[in-house]
């Protein structure tokens, strides 16, 4: 099976979440090498596509960086959310039942995965391009309100 096949390209996805849920992966470097090491050859391009693909984002667990993935709920991910959300986002408005966010060019993405696998009952989901990124609200939702929400977190 090809490395770049889409069933190759799924197997490889769900074996490096596992990675990650279970270890402590700092670099693309050895990532390749963990993946290579359980009969996954792939290039270090390639893991760098497939770790944006998946969510993947770097955070300090214990003083030390390693990739981690967004998830639906929990303390840390609420904190992580909030922490990307300070990090990244530049600026919000609100309009209509959506907010437009504002980020640095090429990390629209890696706000909208972490939004996106926060599960918030409010978002029903997030469109990224390289330095806007559109969050789609739920019926019922008051956008402005969810606008200051994330403001608070952003400083923004």
């Amino acid at each position: 099976m090809s490395a770049g096949s889409a069933n190759g390209r799924e197997r490889r996805h769900k074996v490096l979440a596992e990675l990650i849920r279970t270890e402590a992966l700092g670099s693309q470097e050895e990532v390749t090498a963990r993946l290579s090491a359980i009969g996954l050859a792939v290039t270090q391009a390639t893991v760098s596509r497939d770790l944006e693909g998946i969510g993947a984002v770097k955070v300090k667990r214990g003083g030390v960086l390693r990739y981690a993935l967004p998830g639906g709920g929990s303390d840390f991910e609420q904190g992580q959310l909030q922490r990307i959300v300070a990090e990244w986002v530049r600026s919000i408005e609100a309009v209509g039942n959506m907010l437009i966010l504002k980020t640095p060019p090429g990390s629209a993405h890696l706000v909208g995965s972490v939004i996106d696998g926060a599960a918030l009952a409010e978002v029903a989901g997030t469109v990224s391009g390289d330095d806007t990124l559109f969050v789609a609200l739920r019926d019922g939702v008051v956008a402005e309100a969810m606008a200051a929400r994330f403001r608070d977190w952003s400083g923004a």
